[in-house]
C-alpha cells in the first residue's frame, strides 16, 4: 500500500510539473512585505508592469510570466511532493523488510537509518526551496521588495527523523548483541 501511494505521489509530481510548465495562466505569490505598509489610495504600490497587486492581500500575480517565474512557482509547490514520495518510497522498503526478514535485521535498522536521514535532511532542504523559489518569485515581481529567503515547512519532522536515525542506531546494536549471544550458544 505505501509503495502504491510513493508512486502516486511520484506520478503526481511528473504530472504537476508537467502541466503547470505547459499551463500559460497567471502566477501569484503571497508576500508579508506590505502587510504594515499604509499607502495613500490614490498611491500604487511599487510593482512591475503586468503585475496585479492587493495591499491588503499582499499577493502578487503576474499575467504573462516568465519561464524562469513559472519554474520558480513551481520550486514552491514540487519540493514537498517529491520529499513525500522519496518518504514513502523507503517506508515501503523498510515495512517489506520487517515482513520478510523481522523487525529486528541489519536490514531494518540500515532502512530505518535511511529513512530518519532522509527526513531529517529533506525537511529543511524542501523548506528553504520552497522559500527560496519564493522569495526570488517576489521579488521578480516587485524589484524594490527586500525579500528574504523563510523556511516553509513543519520543523517538527526534523526531530521525527532524528528519533528514526537513533532507533536505527538502537536496533543495529540490538542485532549485533543477539548475534553475539547467538554465536556463544
Amino acid at each position: 500500500m505505501t509503495f502504491a501511494l510513493a508512486v502516486l505521489c511520484g506520478l503526481a509530481f511528473a504530472g504537476k510539473a508537467v502541466t503547470h510548465m505547459l499551463d500559460d495562466g497567471a502566477v501569484c505569490v503571497e508576500t508579508g512585505f506590505w502587510a504594515n505598509a499604509s499607502l495613500a489610495s490614490d498611491e500604487p504600490l511599487p510593482v512591475d508592469k503586468g503585475v496585479d497587486a492587493a495591499s491588503s492581500a499582499a499577493r502578487l500575480c503576474q499575467d504573462g510570466p516568465s519561464f524562469a517565474q513559472r519554474s520558480a512557482d513551481l520550486g514552491g509547490q514540487l519540493p514537498w511532493l517529491l520529499f513525500g514520495a522519496l518518504s514513502l518510497l523507503l517506508f515501503s522498503r523498510l515495512l517489506r523488510a520487517v515482513l520478510e526478514q523481522g523487525p529486528f535485521t541489519e536490514t531494518v535498522s540500515r532502512r530505518l537509518s535511511a529513512l530518519g536521514w532522509l527526513v531529517t535532511v529533506g525537511t529543511p532542504v524542501a523548506g528553504l526551496v520552497v522559500g527560496w523559489s519564493q522569495s526570488w518569485l517576489a521579488s521578480s515581481m516587485a524589484p524594490v521588495v527586500g525579500v528574504e529567503a523563510t523556511f516553509a515547512g513543519p520543523q517538527a519532522l526534523i526531530l521525527a527523523g532524528l528519533a528514526a536515525v537513533i532507533m536505527g542506531k538502537i536496533m543495529r546494536e540490538g542485532v549485533r548483541m543477539r548475534e553475539d549471544l547467538e554465536g556463544t550458544i
